[in-house]
């Protein structure tokens, strides 16, 4: 099955630039349907108050307020959250942290600095599709 492009896509990041990158990476290959937080917080929120269901979570790590593997610990504990397909994007490297945001449930991770074909190659894992 093809990926579906037009699903909602939400990147959380308390760095604007990286918002806008990931957007625009995605952008490049068809994707258009985006929403963004600046903390985990945030985008707790903007998971639950919006009516349609998100396809797919880019969360970093290090932010304000509700970090991400927080958010992610949330988002696997609500059943309406809990398959959502969730790629940690951030700087954190150390295997320790990989570790543990696989346990907590994240589907993928990537750290920074990445290139596009990463980010591309990770979702097309996710969803059985090379982009």
């Amino acid at each position: 099955m093809p990926i579906d492009r037009n699903m909602r896509v939400l990147i959380v990041d308390d760095n604007q630039a990286m918002r806008r990158m990931l957007s625009d990476i995605l952008r490049a290959v068809g994707f258009r349907n985006f929403q963004y937080a600046e903390d985990g917080r945030l985008g707790l929120a903007k998971l639950a108050s919006d009516k349609e269901d998100y396809g797919l979570v880019l969360l970093d790590w290090d932010m304000p307020v509700m970090n991400g593997l927080q958010m992610l610990e949330a988002m696997r504990a609500n059943p309406r959250f809990a398959e959502v397909p969730v790629i940690m994007v951030t700087a954190e490297a150390f295997s320790e942290k990989v570790v543990q945001a696989m346990q907590t449930g994240v589907t993928d991770y990537v750290v920074k600095p990445y290139t596009p074909a990463t980010i591309y190659k990770k979702i097309g894992h996710i969803f059985g599709e090379k982009l």
